[in-house]
């Protein structure tokens, strides 16, 4: 059984990201692993995560939805939590999976306002309302709910709610992520790796990984970092980023993010384990024709994002995402082609690549289970 539980953490983990590119709600994982009444077991159980993680992929339709997890310091030594699960949630917040802060107090709302995204909680953030308005906006805090069937649906806590329109970042927000910042503090892996601010802006591969930095916390109006409670100090600019997602027969598999100075190859299975690799969903044929590394994408540094092909048999471009055949333009082995904000790439038929603004949902009835692993049942006769 601790084998079955472990898979699922497993799953859930790739769910997990701070990267504000990606992600796509905030939860807070001390509120979410007390939902005993999604599985009946235990009083705390961190694997209530994957059921939350399920629907919100339910509710967007689309495969491998990333969201990101808020989790108080107290959690970390909960003792209704397993051992296990406790080391699970440490290594998340070492790997940059979770944000691990002392007190929760609103930081998941803030999290949400600076990214915009919503907050899946089942609170109504009355105590939040001064500072965050939003809250009694529909769609903006969703509830995770027993569904037809016991299957988890999230319910928006105000009005009908909308997965086809997210919310806008906020100016705060924006002004944040623009930057790249530095914690003092030694050990911080959020925040740089308390190295010399000057040689870190030098050799940026010094640095924790600036492209998917986490949102800081805003004190008065000060950057501050959300674990240490230091003020952060403001290295530069953040490298430009576009959002693609893969869409493979009208369903959106996964979303991806190219970054300034960092192509990303699209293909059957990328050499060395890198890039976006499709083969799991691709059909018999379209694996035939899709070469291990088909297209490699890169933004300039002037914005433009551009598609070269890398394959055998070359690939195509679709202005416009149009279907008409006369207007596709075909792309060469080594050629190379700007792309407009709504053309996009076609490495077969049906299997396309785009910017994530152009399809607001997935179009999946059913996305895959991260609980696959993990029977409610047995679930409920895990222990310590």
């Amino acid at each position: 059984m601790r084998f079955e539980v472990s898979k699922v953490l497993d799953a859930i983990e790739a769910r997990l990201s701070t990267d504000p590119a990606l992600a796509r709600a905030v939860v807070d994982l001390s509120e979410i692993v007390r939902y005993a009444d999604l599985d009946g077991g235990r009083p705390a159980s961190s694997v209530r995560l994957g059921l939350v993680v399920d629907a919100l992929g339910q509710y967007f339709a689309e495969e491998n939805v990333p969201v990101y997890v808020v989790s108080p310091r107290g959690l970390l030594s909960d003792t209704d939590l397993t051992s296990n699960e406790r080391m699970v949630i440490r290594r998340w917040a070492d790997d940059g999976k979770v944000e691990v802060v002392p007190m929760l107090d609103d930081r998941v709302f803030e999290v949400a306002e600076l990214l915009g995204v919503p907050v899946l909680t089942r609170t109504r953030g009355e105590q939040y309302r001064a500072r965050r308005p939003w809250v009694d906006e529909p769609g903006r805090l969703l509830a995770a709910v027993a569904g037809e069937g016991g299957i988890p649906v999230l319910v928006s806590r105000v009005g009908r709610g909308d997965p086809g329109k997210q919310p806008e970042r906020s100016p705060m927000g924006e002004r944040m992520l623009a930057r790249i910042w530095r914690c003092p503090e030694s050990n911080c892996t959020t925040f740089g790796t308390g190295a010399d601010a000057d040689s870190m802006f030098a050799d940026m591969r010094t640095f924790t990984n600036p492209v998917a930095q986490p949102p800081p916390a805003v004190r008065a109006g000060t950057p501050t970092c959300p674990r240490h409670g230091e003020k952060l100090k403001d290295i530069g600019p953040r490298p430009a980023v576009e959002v693609l997602s893969v869409r493979i027969d009208g369903v959106i598999r996964n979303r991806f993010v190219v970054s300034t100075g960092e192509p990303v190859v699209v293909g059957r299975a990328p050499e060395g384990g890198k890039g976006v690799m499709l083969g799991q969903w691709l059909s018999e044929d379209a694996r035939k024709w899709i070469s291990r590394g088909h297209v490699q994408f890169a933004l300039r540094d002037d914005g433009t994002l551009t598609v070269q092909d890398v394959s055998t048999n070359g690939s195509g471009i679709r202005p416009g995402g149009s279907s008409d055949d006369d207007g596709r333009i075909a792309l060469g082995r080594s050629e190379s082609r700007p792309l407009a904000p709504t053309d996009v790439v076609e490495l077969y038929a049906g299997v396309n690549v785009g910017r994530s603004k152009m399809w607001a949902t997935g179009g999946l009835a059913q996305p895959a289970s991260v609980m696959g692993e993990a029977p409610t049942m047995a679930l409920r006769k895990f222990d310590r």
